[in-house]
Protein backbone atom coordinates (compact mmCIF):
# COMPACT_ATOMS: atom_id res chain seq x y z
CA UNK A 1 0.00 0.00 0.00
CA UNK A 2 1.84 3.23 -1.26
CA UNK A 3 1.52 6.27 1.52
CA UNK A 4 -0.27 9.07 0.66
CA UNK A 5 1.49 11.80 -0.79
CA UNK A 6 1.52 15.03 1.27
CA UNK A 7 -0.07 18.36 -0.46
CA UNK A 8 2.14 20.26 -3.09
CA UNK A 9 1.35 23.47 -1.20
CA UNK A 10 -0.52 24.14 1.80
CA UNK A 11 -4.29 26.09 1.81
CA UNK A 12 -3.36 29.24 3.72
CA UNK A 13 -5.81 32.48 3.61
CA UNK A 14 -4.67 35.36 5.53
CA UNK A 15 -5.85 38.46 6.19
CA UNK A 16 -3.43 40.86 5.84
CA UNK A 17 -5.77 43.78 6.47
CA UNK A 18 -6.65 42.98 10.06
CA UNK A 19 -2.68 42.79 10.98
CA UNK A 20 -2.53 46.64 9.98
CA UNK A 21 -5.78 47.81 11.75
CA UNK A 22 -5.91 46.00 15.02
CA UNK A 23 -2.80 44.98 17.61
CA UNK A 24 -3.36 41.55 18.64
CA UNK A 25 -3.36 40.43 22.23
CA UNK A 26 -3.89 36.75 22.20
CA UNK A 27 -4.52 34.13 19.53
CA UNK A 28 -6.71 30.98 19.30
CA UNK A 29 -7.38 28.18 16.48
CA UNK A 30 -10.69 27.43 16.23
CA UNK A 31 -12.44 24.69 14.31
CA UNK A 32 -15.31 25.69 11.61
CA UNK A 33 -18.64 23.82 10.54
CA UNK A 34 -18.71 23.88 7.22
CA UNK A 35 -21.01 21.96 4.80
CA UNK A 36 -19.74 19.76 1.88
CA UNK A 37 -19.54 21.84 -0.31
CA UNK A 38 -17.68 24.82 1.67
CA UNK A 39 -15.24 22.16 2.96
CA UNK A 40 -14.40 21.50 -0.99
CA UNK A 41 -14.29 25.39 -2.07
CA UNK A 42 -11.70 25.95 0.78
CA UNK A 43 -9.15 23.29 -0.36
CA UNK A 44 -9.14 24.85 -3.82
CA UNK A 45 -8.38 28.25 -2.06
CA UNK A 46 -11.70 30.00 -2.88
CA UNK A 47 -12.11 31.79 0.53
CA UNK A 48 -11.62 35.60 1.78
CA UNK A 49 -11.83 37.22 5.61
CA UNK A 50 -11.45 40.38 4.36
CA UNK A 51 -14.65 41.42 5.83
CA UNK A 52 -15.01 38.65 8.31
CA UNK A 53 -16.17 39.57 11.97
CA UNK A 54 -16.60 37.15 15.03
CA UNK A 55 -19.43 37.46 17.62
CA UNK A 56 -21.12 35.75 20.27
CA UNK A 57 -24.47 34.29 20.72
CA UNK A 58 -26.07 32.39 23.84
CA UNK A 59 -22.63 31.49 24.92
CA UNK A 60 -21.33 30.07 21.47
CA UNK A 61 -18.78 31.80 19.14
CA UNK A 62 -19.54 32.82 15.41
CA UNK A 63 -18.27 34.31 12.79
CA UNK A 64 -20.11 36.08 10.00
CA UNK A 65 -19.24 37.23 6.51
CA UNK A 66 -16.75 35.24 6.16
CA UNK A 67 -16.93 34.60 2.12
CA UNK A 68 -16.57 31.08 0.46
CA UNK A 69 -17.35 31.12 -2.80
CA UNK A 70 -19.59 28.24 -4.17
CA UNK A 71 -18.39 25.15 -5.18
CA UNK A 72 -17.99 25.09 -9.14
CA UNK A 73 -19.09 21.09 -9.54
CA UNK A 74 -22.05 22.19 -6.69
CA UNK A 75 -25.44 21.42 -7.39
CA UNK A 76 -28.66 22.22 -5.74
CA UNK A 77 -27.31 21.98 -2.57
CA UNK A 78 -24.64 24.67 -2.95
CA UNK A 79 -23.92 26.49 -0.22
CA UNK A 80 -24.67 30.37 0.43
CA UNK A 81 -21.27 32.26 0.28
CA UNK A 82 -21.44 34.76 3.19
CA UNK A 83 -23.72 32.62 5.74
CA UNK A 84 -22.99 32.66 8.92
CA UNK A 85 -20.81 29.89 10.34
CA UNK A 86 -20.06 28.68 14.70
CA UNK A 87 -16.74 28.48 15.49
CA UNK A 88 -15.91 25.41 17.50
CA UNK A 89 -13.70 26.24 20.89
CA UNK A 90 -12.97 25.01 23.95
CA UNK A 91 -15.40 26.10 27.35
CA UNK A 92 -12.86 27.42 28.94
CA UNK A 93 -11.56 29.76 25.83
CA UNK A 94 -14.75 30.73 24.81
CA UNK A 95 -15.61 31.86 28.40
CA UNK A 96 -12.08 33.38 28.46
CA UNK A 97 -12.90 35.36 25.27
CA UNK A 98 -16.49 36.52 26.00
CA UNK A 99 -15.31 38.34 28.91
CA UNK A 100 -12.34 40.12 27.49
CA UNK A 101 -14.34 41.17 24.19
CA UNK A 102 -17.35 42.78 26.77
CA UNK A 103 -14.82 45.14 27.68
CA UNK A 104 -14.30 49.06 26.06
CA UNK A 105 -12.44 48.49 22.79
CA UNK A 106 -11.59 44.50 21.98
CA UNK A 107 -13.14 42.89 18.99
CA UNK A 108 -12.60 39.15 17.90
CA UNK A 109 -11.07 39.30 14.15
CA UNK A 110 -10.35 36.34 12.16
CA UNK A 111 -6.71 36.28 10.89
CA UNK A 112 -6.25 33.43 8.82
CA UNK A 113 -7.78 30.50 7.81
CA UNK A 114 -6.03 26.69 6.88
CA UNK A 115 -6.26 23.46 5.87
CA UNK A 116 -4.30 20.98 8.70
CA UNK A 117 -2.64 17.54 7.05
CA UNK A 118 -6.13 15.62 8.35
CA UNK A 119 -8.02 17.78 5.84
CA UNK A 120 -9.93 19.70 8.87
CA UNK A 121 -10.63 23.55 7.97
CA UNK A 122 -9.16 25.66 11.15
CA UNK A 123 -9.64 29.31 11.52
CA UNK A 124 -7.01 31.80 13.52
CA UNK A 125 -8.35 34.25 15.52
CA UNK A 126 -7.14 36.90 17.75
CA UNK A 127 -8.37 39.25 20.39
CA UNK A 128 -7.64 42.56 19.35
CA UNK A 129 -7.41 46.09 20.00
CA UNK A 130 -8.06 48.80 17.28
CA UNK A 131 -4.70 50.97 16.12
CA UNK A 132 -4.35 54.21 16.62
CA UNK A 133 -3.50 56.29 13.31
CA UNK A 134 -0.20 57.01 14.82
CA UNK A 135 0.35 53.57 14.97
CA UNK A 136 -0.74 52.42 11.34
CA UNK A 137 1.95 55.35 10.29
CA UNK A 138 4.40 53.93 12.59
CA UNK A 139 3.84 50.26 10.33
CA UNK A 140 3.43 51.75 7.13
CA UNK A 141 7.11 53.56 8.14
CA UNK A 142 8.18 50.10 9.43
CA UNK A 143 7.23 47.93 6.20
CA UNK A 144 8.94 50.90 3.86
CA UNK A 145 12.69 50.46 5.48
CA UNK A 146 12.07 46.93 5.68
CA UNK A 147 11.20 47.27 1.90
CA UNK A 148 14.29 49.54 1.14
CA UNK A 149 16.70 47.27 3.14
CA UNK A 150 16.14 44.18 1.02
CA UNK A 151 16.72 46.15 -1.96
CA UNK A 152 19.96 47.28 -0.48
CA UNK A 153 20.91 43.49 0.39
CA UNK A 154 19.70 42.62 -3.47
CA UNK A 155 21.99 45.75 -4.88
CA UNK A 156 25.25 44.48 -3.18
CA UNK A 157 25.21 40.64 -3.50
Amino acid sequence: MAAKKKAEHDIEIANRKANFEYHFIETFEAGLVLTGTEIKSVRRGNANLRDAYCYFKKGELYVKSLFIAEYSFGNIFNHEPRRTRKLLLKRTQLRKLEKQAKERGFTIVPVRLYVTERGFAKLEIALSQGKKSYDKRESIKAKDTKRDLDRMKKLYR
